[in-house]
């Protein structure tokens, strides 16, 4: 299994990254934790995962086009590497694991 150390927010921001696979940049993938999780986040805060990331090379970026809403400047997209999807199957497939783990009576007794 292929285990990289991945952060919960790291977590969610790769996740996020792969939801909107070519409309993945910083205000989209804010806008989109924001709805998915409901909870406020920074745009700094995910530029700075998105960067680590990227150093870790589980994101790759490219400049997009110009576009005028944004007064000429481009947008930095993000996708998700071989590498980052490698990643999150592995996380899913432990996470899986444990929850098929617990006994049926344990989730029971836990309202699940």
């Amino acid at each position: 299994m292929i285990r990289n150390s991945l952060g919960e927010f790291e977590e969610v921001v790769l996740l996020t990254v792969a939801v909107l696979h070519e409309g993945a940049y910083g205000s989209a993938i804010t806008d989109e934790l924001e709805k998915q999780t409901g909870r406020s986040v920074s745009l700094s805060a995910v530029h700075a995962v998105l960067h680590r990331l990227e150093q870790k090379a589980m994101l790759s970026s490219r400049l997009g086009e110009a576009t005028a809403e944004r007064g000429g400047r481009r947008k930095r997209l993000f996708s998700v590497t071989v590498l980052g999807h490698r990643t999150l199957q592995g996380i899913r497939e432990t996470r899986n694991r444990l929850w098929e783990s617990i006994s049926p009576k344990t989730l029971q007794g836990l309202g699940i």
